[in-house]
């Protein structure tokens, strides 16, 4: 049986608990999510602001640009929204986000990038691979892959300590369940899944 997620209600007319759930959804948004961990690893990269320039160079090519191909898809009609929400029409969006990862990656190399930043680019182009394969049969958690990676890599990067961004990622999964965007075996799964893009990092950095 194919999972439709439902319309969901105008924000004025949802329950508090809705609204609290849309805004985590929104604010914690894969793209927010990507742009933010780019910054935070390339500033650890080099321990000085240099780091945070090739963050955002990162940024541009792994979260700019996919927001601005959901974006185009939205305002031309051809997906429903910007977390969209029906399974086939992930496909093209990520296909075209994963073109952009890539010419990230290669102008990264070829500008000698600190290894953290090139090795975290080269980790979302994995776990991007990975999403779209099990995308093309089951409507999983980009938001929970996206956290669950996240959290798993700042561990790697920065110590156990970065464990206190584990709720967050909690609060994620809880907020695509209360907006019925997704089934519990699809937040666990995607959050799982982030493990992919963590082991990469660990073995490229």
């Amino acid at each position: 049986m194919t999972f439709a997620p439902p319309v969901p209600p105008r924000f004025a007319e949802s329950t508090a608990r809705q609204r609290i759930a849309r805004i985590v959804t929104e604010g914690f948004a894969p793209a927010n999510l990507v742009i933010a961990l780019l910054l935070l690893i390339g500033r650890h990269s080099t321990h000085s602001w240099s780091g945070v320039g090739w963050g955002l160079l990162a940024a541009l090519f792994c979260g700019v640009v996919p927001i601005g191909i959901v974006e185009f898809g939205v305002r031309r009609g051809g997906l429903t929204d910007k977390h969209i929400r029906v399974r086939r029409q992930r496909i093209l969006p990520l296909a075209l986000s994963l073109v952009s990862v890539v010419a990230g990656i290669v102008l990264l190399y070829v500008l000698h990038a600190p290894a953290e930043v090139f090795a975290l680019v080269v980790a979302m182009l994995v776990g991007l691979v990975a999403t779209l394969l099990v995308t093309v049969g089951w409507q999983i958690s980009i938001h929970n892959s996206m956290a669950g990676g996240a959290v798993m890599i700042l561990v790697l990067a920065m110590g156990p300590w970065m464990l206190l961004a584990a709720p967050g990622a909690a609060a994620i999964g809880w907020s695509r369940l209360v907006l019925k965007a997704h089934t519990l075996a699809q937040v666990l799964a995607a959050t799982a899944l982030g493990a992919v893009a963590a082991t990469v990092f660990a073995l490229l950095r």
